[in-house]
């Protein structure tokens, strides 16, 4: 059996890497409308505003981006993103709230989104309505239904969009929930595609991790994909970092505390356990940082080693989900 899958965690991370190319491949028609050349705005404490005032409760993947039209207009989408197994009745009446509270609260056009993530296939809720003695009211807002993509063969495959390889990855941990080889086998085959396509270092970092993140594996099968993963950048000169380098990271740190309490011991001081264990999650954590970035600053490391042991097994926990030494740095300023 397969651990958990993560899917909510998933696409907030994919909607927030690849917004503009989740917009082009899930709504090809509103993408075209966007003027991307003056960029785009998440709005995640705004939309929680929202929520609060509607007393609905916080939904697991929603995003508020304000975007820019062609024709010069400004106006905010609201991408509401539902990924689960089970339908649920509550998400047309929740689309018209949210729609209508944006609209009313901002004054400004509204486009509503939904995905539909779950794995049956006459679902697919697209209106909301309700009728009072006479007074009606009607709001349809745009779906897409994940499940269509399989009925064109292929089509994933051969797209260049990031997307469809987070589709692709979500339609096979759907499909392989309780076939953890078949599993392992698809995973594989996506991981070593993404090498075929023309993305960039940092994009395939990215999908990488959000494959890992869906396409959860029993440990014997993710230690087996770590190996061949493993061989396999190797051959193609392909240092990156994924779901192989967060259990090696797990497995350092596991080190690095056995090697601080062995030196500790042979000192027969509390103290030297502490440092030992200090200075070993350090060295590792340093060592992390720098295969992936090329370099470290040097008040960088500094501060690490002024970190407390609780610290930086935390860090340890949260370091390869960094995409920039900003990162670290905010992490480090939070600390």
């Amino acid at each position: 059996m397969n651990p958990s899958t993560d899917f909510d965690g998933a696409w907030k991370e994919a909607l927030e890497q690849f917004f503009r190319p989740f917009l082009e491949f899930c709504f090809p028609d509103i993408a075209a409308h966007v003027d991307w050349s003056k960029g785009f705005d998440f709005l995640d404490k705004e939309l929680q505003k929202v929520v609060r005032d509607a007393e609905m409760g916080t939904l697991r993947v929603d995003k508020l981006v304000q975007v820019y039209r062609l024709d010069g207009a400004e106006d905010w989408l609201l991408i509401h993103v539902e990924v689960q197994s089970q339908t649920d009745n509550d998400l047309p009446s929740r689309m018209y709230q949210y729609h209508h509270r944006i609209a009313d609260r901002y004054k400004k056009a509204v486009v509503s989104l939904a995905v539909l993530a779950d794995e049956h296939e006459t679902w697919r809720p697209k209106v909301y309505e309700e009728s009072n003695f006479g007074c009606s009211l009607r709001f349809e807002y745009l779906v897409c239904k994940l499940l269509d993509y399989n009925k064109v063969h292929g089509a994933l495959d051969a797209s260049l969009n990031p997307i469809a390889i987070v589709v692709a990855a979500h339609l096979a941990a759907q499909a392989t929930s309780s076939q953890p080889n078949n599993r392992y086998n698809l995973k594989r085959q996506l991981a070593r595609r993404l090498h075929e396509k023309d993305h960039t270092k940092q994009q395939v970092m990215d999908l990488l991790r959000l494959i890992d993140w869906v396409m959860t594996l029993p440990r014997e099968l993710e230690l087996k994909f770590e190996k061949d993963m493993l061989a396999y950048e190797k051959e193609h000169n392909m240092p990156f970092i994924t779901s192989f380098e967060r259990i090696a990271t797990k497995r350092g740190l596991k080190q690095g505390r056995q090697q601080g309490i062995k030196k500790g011991r042979q000192e027969g001081r509390q103290e030297g356990i502490q440092k030992g264990l200090q200075a070993g999650q350090t060295s590792l954590i340093v060592r992390m940082l720098k295969r992936r970035w090329g370099t470290l600053d040097p008040e960088l490391e500094i501060r690490l080693s002024s970190l407390s042991l609780a610290q930086l097994e935390s860090l340890g926990e949260t370091l390869l989900e960094f995409r920039a030494p900003s990162d670290l740095q905010r992490w480090l300023d939070e600390a």
